[in-house]
């Protein structure tokens, strides 16, 4: 099962961040990572909470505009040229990485990356087949 990614998109004005936050925290949700990325006036904050669907309800409810993606996470080993090896795996097969942003924990000694492509199915196949570790939802999150 892939990893369910919230993309959260906010006006770049002091305290929205904020107010998005409140709403997860009242809820009860953990963000497991985020990263913002601007444009312009607004930005985009892509996480990975630990209950996505209650996420997604509720900053909808809350008038915000969020969508759910689904993203690859894989395991690394964490040594200089693991990532390297996995965009090479990519770029011999033609998949175009959109974006990518590590994960905040370790899952024991190796870091986490994660992917998000056009074509996640035929992403998945490559790893696998040069066997890399896809990561789990349930092993991510715990859900």
């Amino acid at each position: 099962m892939n990893v369910t990614q919230l993309s959260l998109f906010l006006e770049n004005k002091p305290g929205h961040l904020q107010s998005a936050l409140k709403v997860l925290a009242e809820e009860g949700i953990n963000i497991m990572t985020l990263t913002i990325a601007e444009v312009a006036d607004f930005g985009i904050v892509r996480m990975i909470v630990n209950k996505p669907q209650k996420a997604l309800e509720a900053l909808r409810q809350h008038k915000f505009v969020c969508s759910p993606t689904d993203v690859l996470a894989i395991e690394l080993d964490d040594k200089p040229g693991s990532l390297l090896r996995a965009l090479e795996i990519f770029s011999k097969r033609n998949l175009n990485i959109e974006y990518m942003y590590a994960f905040t924990e370790k899952r024991g000694d190796r870091a986490v990356m994660i992917f998000k492509f056009a074509d996640i199915e035929a992403a998945k196949k490559a790893l696998l087949e040069e066997g890399f570790n896809v990561v789990k939802k349930i092993d991510l999150i715990g859900e």
